[in-house]
């Protein structure tokens, strides 16, 4: 699949980079995890159409790490004295 020159898994490249990038820009913590976890999914399956395993093993453990902070960490509640205004 080629579109306008570019590859099919060129343009998944692209994507990836594009969520990524867009990540950066949120302002809201949880919203620019979301994003930057779609850019990351997309890079998992560059890796995976590259046979690249140092991109797969990189994305996937940034994944974890949003998971975790996205919806393991916010089960745990904190406390009202370590909350910052």
């Amino acid at each position: 699949m080629e579109i306008l020159g570019v590859s099919g898994t060129e343009l998944i490249g692209y994507l990836a980079s594009l969520f990524v990038l867009l990540s950066f820009l949120m302002r809201n913590i949880t919203t620019l995890r979301y994003v930057n976890s779609i850019g990351c999914l997309f890079f998992v399956a560059y890796g995976i159409l590259l046979d690249s395993w140092p991109v797969i093993i990189t994305n996937v453990a940034i994944v974890c790490v949003n998971f975790y902070y996205l919806v393991i960490q916010k089960k745990t509640p904190v406390p009202a004295d370590e909350v910052k205004p």
